[in-house]
């Protein structure tokens, strides 16, 4: 029987995973430069690892999560160590200061072709958990957070939301000031930039040294 999947069960799989694919050739992904095509092949293969001891719902590209349950709401990024970031689907500006609405859990990858054997080694030098409540916008929230500690008012809340060319209209701004006065959002780590869809970056993450709630360094370039 199937064990029911939790987060601090994904994390410590997580870790397994990342182990076991930094020391395994992968001849599907020999010549393959597509980042999006490398990092579908990786969910599918983590997926499929997870799937073979746990039970819990799969996501859709429909519905935009990874693991959608209540329990466990996170999305699956894989990204090079090039450049890590990608991209999820824009619901609304508020985003950007509350966060995503849900956990990240993201793979971030250095890949090598080994032409002799022909296949490609994935070695795997960051992954990270981030909790939904950290996965705002970094530069947003740490400015908003200092605005707040000096007084700012709505107006002031305002007027800094439409100088960082927030993608929302004058009502929606003045509602989310209001928000912020009342309820101040949490630091977030990502660096979000506008698009038809949310561009997400990861460095900071990947770089980050000292402990912070609600962030799990599950592998690090460290190897810690």
């Amino acid at each position: 029987m199937k064990l029911k999947l939790t987060i601090d069960i994904l994390i410590k799989e997580a870790k397994v995973f990342c182990e076991i694919e930094s020391t395994f050739g992968n001849p599907d992904l020999f010549g393959i430069t597509d980042g999006k095509a490398v990092g579908t092949f990786i969910e599918h293969k983590f997926h499929n690892y997870l799937l073979l001891k746990y039970k819990y719902p799969v996501g859709s590209s429909a519905n935009g999560i990874d693991m959608p349950s209540e329990d466990i709401n996170t999305d699956i990024k894989v990204t090079s160590i090039k450049q890590p970031q990608s991209s999820c689907p824009f619901k609304n500006a508020r985003q950007k200061i509350y966060g995503l609405g849900y956990n990240l859990l993201i793979f971030v990858y250095e890949k090598n072709d080994d032409p002799k054997k022909i296949v490609a080694r994935l070695n795997f030098v960051s992954c990270s958990f981030i909790h939904k409540n950290r996965t705002a916008d970094y530069q947003l929230t740490r400015t908003i957070r200092q605005m707040l500690e000096n007084d700012a008012n709505a107006e002031d809340i305002v007027a800094y939301l439409a100088d960082r060319n927030l993608p929302a209209d004058e009502i929606t701004m003045n509602k989310l000031a209001q928000e912020i006065l009342a309820n101040p959002p949490e630091q977030g780590y990502l660096t979000i930039s506008n698009a038809l869809q949310w561009r997400l970056q990861y460095g900071r993450v990947v770089d980050l040294n000292e402990e912070v709630q609600g962030i799990v360094k599950i592998v690090s370039k460290a190897g810690s």
